[in-house]
């Protein structure tokens, strides 16, 4: 069992939500193979807090998640997108924080969304909307989503706010004494362990494939989602997006 699963940017009434994929992924945290003593929302639930964009799989995913708060323990990390924590905290019965530090095989990991590191957001609002737009109009017209992350990996601001949130967050996780810090916000999966705070990125649920991360025994990994097998086909055990890196 795991000491924690973590997840980051559902974005929950986004038409790209790949809902029907994590209502299944999650019934697998409460009892299956990704088994685990906590869940971790690492913030951007929501797309927005307008309950009326929330189609039937994305109210499935709500209610797996007060399933799961009943038997194990449900943190919710505020994201940009989130909304008043006191609304999540109302409608799930879980516990919601800006921050979250979780101590596994004698090494502090430390939660948090990033959004507060990315000043260009708050900078450039109007050319973050446009991108954000943009970026969901090429997820829309591509469901193998290639072009989008093309776009992403290839806009050079992107991966300068990227960068810039990685290192602010690893300085502050320094600060909290803590070896490894975990976002979400990006969008982009990541696990760099180069220095000695090393840094972890849960990627996102709207953007295939999925991702999340694991903690056990101080060693956190990137984990990409395969789908289930049919049924009455083997189910191969779920492979590190890259490889496993144990908390220093």
């Amino acid at each position: 069992m795991y000491d924690a699963v973590i997840i980051s940017d559902i974005h929950l009434g986004s038409d790209n939500c790949q809902a029907k994929a994590l209502v299944r992924f999650l019934a697998s945290v409460r009892r299956g193979p990704a088994a685990a003593r906590r869940l971790i929302l690492n913030g951007d639930v929501f797309d927005s807090i307008d309950f009326r964009r929330l189609k039937k799989h994305h109210w499935g995913i709500l209610s797996e998640i007060r399933k799961l708060s009943d038997e194990l323990e449900v943190v919710w990390i505020n994201g940009n997108h989130d909304g008043p924590a006191e609304i999540v905290s109302h409608l799930l019965g879980v516990a919601c924080a800006d921050e979250y530090v979780v101590e596994s095989g004698g090494r502090r990991v430390l939660f948090l969304h990033g959004h507060r590191f990315d000043e260009f957001i708050t900078r450039y609002p109007l050319v973050t909307w446009v991108a954000d737009r943009l970026y969901h109009f090429l997820q829309k017209v591509d469901q193998s989503h290639y072009f989008a992350k093309l776009a992403k990996r290839n806009s050079k601001t992107f991966l300068r706010c990227a960068q810039k949130i990685e290192a602010a967050s690893v300085r502050y996780a320094e600060r909290m004494g803590c070896q490894a810090v975990c976002c979400g916000h990006t969008h982009l999966p990541a696990a760099n362990t180069a220095g000695p705070v090393h840094y972890f990125n849960s990627g996102c649920w709207t953007e295939k494939p999925c991702h999340y991360l694991t903690l056990k025994d101080g060693v956190v990994e990137l984990v990409e989602y395969a789908e289930p097998a049919p049924e009455g086909v083997p189910v191969p055990a779920p492979a590190p997006a890259l490889p496993p890196a144990a908390v220093a």
